[in-house]
């Protein structure tokens, strides 16, 4: 049974509380890796995992297995239109059916629905958002990465920290140019590899091997097929994907900012080092549909008003420029981005 956000303390213990905000990252890549988890909490590897099947079941994991980095993998980039009210929910309807199209959120904005579309490549991406502009009749604000500050959803959620990394000092922080096209070239067995772990890896004590076994590859070659993804960047982290909502974290702000161009590399680099900047990245700016803005940032807290007191520090001490705070009001989709047309690309 699912938990509400705030019952989730009272059913975990000093173990659980390792594993969520341990073991968010750095899984064993290893055919038994529940051992090696269970050797660090101190508990059999059998109890490790029925741990994390139990986590994941009430709701505080969302899943377990790799977070995918879909500007390596392929093409990918954020969007969004303006939804007429009485269309709304035929609006998201039509964005949704594509699995292609991985978040989508309403917010307190102009442009109202605000979404990512991830494809195999820049030219089906393309595709998919003129079929949206044509079937919603809405124009769309595309609005693909160009460089990553800082981009981690990692932090620790069993404190009483009042926004994200309230406790730290700093983080690390650089500035990385991204593609719109695909970004590493992908033998056969890694394309096999990310369409069966696309949504996360079996809740088992052997998952890589059941793994290999779905991709008709021998496990050590799937070992190491993992661990060559990781280092090409096309997997940014293997652990258990906690749910921000469920564990309080359920304020959240996306911060847009009009930064003066020569500024902007030293800018972003030094507010993605910001402990509660969760992300930080530069899009391009749209004139031609009144956007301005080339910086986002987010901010994930417990409160709004504690969201709000951090985007004032913001604003104040490091970002001195107009800005809009689009608060998100709804999910209306939330899934890991698919890649099934990665394959024959």
């Amino acid at each position: 049974m699912s938990l509400k956000s705030g019952e989730w303390r009272e059913q975990i213990d000093a173990v659980d509380a390792a594993l969520i905000d341990e073991f968010q990252s750095d899984f064993p890549i290893q055919e038994r890796p529940f051992e090696a988890v269970g050797d660090a909490l101190g508990v059999s590897a059998g109890e490790a995992l029925d741990r994390v099947k139990s986590l994941r079941d009430d709701g505080i994991f969302r899943r377990f297995g790799p977070v995918l980095n879909p500007p390596v993998i392929g093409s990918s980039t954020l969007a969004a239109v303006s939804a007429p009210e009485d269309r709304f929910d035929e609006v998201a309807e039509i964005i949704n059916g594509y699995r292609q199209v991985n978040h989508n959120y309403a917010r307190d904005h102009e442009w109202n629905m605000w979404f990512v579309v991830t494809a195999g490549s820049r030219q089906r991406r393309d595709e998919i958002l003129a079929e949206i502009e044509d079937q919603t009749g809405c124009s769309v604000l595309v609005l693909p990465m160009l460089t990553d500050y800082y981009i981690d959803l990692e932090f620790p959620v069993v404190n009483s920290d009042r926004f994200a990394r309230e406790s730290l000092e700093t983080t690390d922080a650089s500035a990385t140019r991204i593609s719109e096209d695909a970004a590493v070239d992908l033998s056969e067995l890694d394309r096999r590899l990310l369409l069966e772990i696309q949504t996360g890896f079996p809740l088992v004590a052997t998952p890589y091997r059941n793994v290999a076994d779905a991709v008709d590859a021998d496990v050590l070659d799937v070992l190491s097929a993992i661990k060559r993804l990781q280092r090409t960047g096309c997997i940014k982290r293997i652990g258990c994907v906690v749910n921000h909502i469920v564990t309080g974290f359920d304020s959240n702000c996306m911060v847009v900012w009009n930064v003066p161009d020569d500024a902007l590399d030293e800018r972003g680099q030094a507010v993605g080092e910001l402990p509660y900047v969760t992300l930080c990245y530069h899009r391009p700016r749209r004139p031609e549909q009144d956007w301005q803005y080339n910086l986002f940032t987010m901010i994930h807290g417990r409160e709004a008003a504690i969201v709000d007191q951090k985007i004032d520090e913001l604003a104040t001490e490091h970002l001195p420029y107009d800005h809009d705070r689009l608060y998100s009001t709804e999910t209306l989709k939330q899934t890991g981005a698919r890649y099934d047309d990665i394959v024959g690309q």
